[in-house]
């Protein structure tokens, strides 16, 4: 088995490509060990000195160090524990953890219902691939009086410059397509 890795725009985050497919659908983030117990692939990366963040994409794996620690030092064991887990056989998500997760695709009633039925339409064809080549996702979490908010995850989040990314051009080309869109801003989940 051969993985590759590649950087993203966040220092901290390095994106590795198993050359297989990580997650059927969807995406799962795990920001702290402490949520990790859903998955025995974000388990076993926890256990690597150094590593303070797992997120998994369709055929990706994103992992956030420590700022302290260098990635000269986790690349090789981060290697290691994801081909050991490719080569066990063991599945990426616990059985019943992917429905748990969830998408932050909350279905969204009432006037502004068509609005966000553009606005996640806008996310899913245009935003969520591009980020996805960065080894991330941005969810939709709700929009209110105009204000669209969006929780950023895998490399997007913390990312030095993921405030850039919301508002010169997630914001701009929400604005551009549906007026009533004013404002795009940031959640932590």
């Amino acid at each position: 088995m051969f993985i590759q890795t590649e950087s993203t725009p966040n220092p901290a985050t390095l994106k590795f490509l198993p050359g297989q497919t990580v997650l059927e659908a969807g995406t799962a983030d795990f920001p702290s060990a402490e949520g990790a117990g859903a998955s025995p692939l974000a388990t076993r990366l926890f256990e690597v000195d150094g590593v303070r963040g797992v997120f998994f994409g369709n055929d990706f794996v994103t992992v956030t160090k420590a700022d302290e620690t260098e990635w000269d030092h986790v690349k090789p064991a981060v290697l290691g524990a994801i081909m050991e887990h490719f080569q066990s056989g063991q599945p990426i998500m616990a059985d019943g953890a992917m429905e748990a997760a969830g998408d932050g695709h909350a279905a969204h009633e009432g006037e502004d219902g068509e609005i966000v039925g553009q606005i996640k339409e806008l996310l899913d064809t245009r935003v969520r691939p591009a980020v996805a080549q960065d080894g991330g996702d941005i969810t939709f979490h709700g929009f209110e009086r105009g204000v669209v908010y969006l929780h950023m995850q895998g490399a997007c989040a913390g990312c030095p410059s993921s405030t850039l990314t919301l508002k010169m051009g997630i914001e701009n080309l929400l604005r551009h397509y549906i007026p009533e869109v004013t404002e795009v801003r940031p959640v932590g989940v």
